[in-house]
């Protein structure tokens, strides 16, 4: 599959929020047509601000992208209304798992498909595709997604992104609370869609580890500035890297996730 259709450009992109606090301060990467890209950095990196960039969210926030352009294909981003961007197939899944905790998991999925107003057959389909990828949720697609658990309410999240028929599907911190085996399960997920289906994975991800283990390529993001970017593979060698920018010591007995989870900038 060739990697050389660029599906979304992010060109020095600086943004602030609140017309004075400098979030992003040169973000620059691409996304190619059927590749898995990981922003890798720690807590308050610019991650998080840099896909609600993608998405075109920051205005909802007291945000503004200043400078820099993102294109998705010949869509200027930053002129789209979000709406429009998940109609034309960029779709991302916030941090935090959001679903609607009072609708069953199979509502939750339904509602996906109707975001960009699917027939019912279609969305019959559909949701028969999530529920082979995730066959966790077909068991609970009964249950209230209030009462699933952590990682069944991040695969029911993911799953409704997916009934959108996203062409490029966008994560914020996937792995966040979740158990390590959970996350493995998730991720493995997200690669085989990606394989199978050519779907195009943007994955912002403060588990370092898990990410450049199942993304192609991966940029590195330290106080708003995209630092490194490179081969999945070769960044996960470097013990440079790994100290320096993903605050892993050597010593693989260091977990890399926090404890707390903090606020993401």
């Amino acid at each position: 599959m060739g990697h050389n259709e660029v599906l979304l450009s992010v060109n020095g992109v600086k943004a602030i929020y609140n017309h004075a606090i400098t979030a992003l301060h040169g973000v620059s990467f691409t996304v190619a047509r059927g590749e898995v890209v990981a922003l890798l950095g720690a807590n308050g990196a610019g991650k998080t601000t840099t896909l609600k960039a993608v998405s075109n969210l920051l205005p909802a926030e007291r945000g503004a992208v200043t400078e820099g352009s993102i294109l998705f294909e010949d869509l200027d981003v930053t002129t789209a209304r979000p709406a429009d961007l998940v109609r034309s197939g960029l779709v991302q899944v916030l941090e935090g798992r959001h679903c609607f905790r009072s609708l069953t998991v199979e509502e939750n999925l339904v509602t996906g498909g109707l975001g960009r107003s699917g027939k019912r057959a279609e969305i019959a389909a559909d949701l028969e595709k999530v529920y082979a990828h995730f066959p966790r949720l077909k068991e609970k697609r009964h249950a209230l997604s209030g009462l699933t658990s952590g990682g069944e309410q991040q695969m029911t999240a993911i799953g409704r992104a997916l009934m959108s028929r996203p062409r490029l599907l966008v994560l914020d911190e996937p792995s966040m609370g979740l158990a390590p085996i959970v996350v493995q399960d998730i991720f493995r997920t997200l690669r085989r869609l990606n394989r199978e289906e050519g779907l195009s994975i943007l994955v912002a991800e403060q588990n370092s580890t898990v990410a450049l283990k199942y993304a192609d390529r991966a940029t590195i993001l330290e106080n708003g500035v995209a630092v490194l970017s490179g081969d999945a593979v070769e960044l996960r060698n470097r013990d440079d890297v790994k100290a320096f920018y993903l605050g892993q010591t050597p010593s693989p007995a260091v977990p890399n996730t926090p404890i707390l989870p903090a606020i993401a900038v």
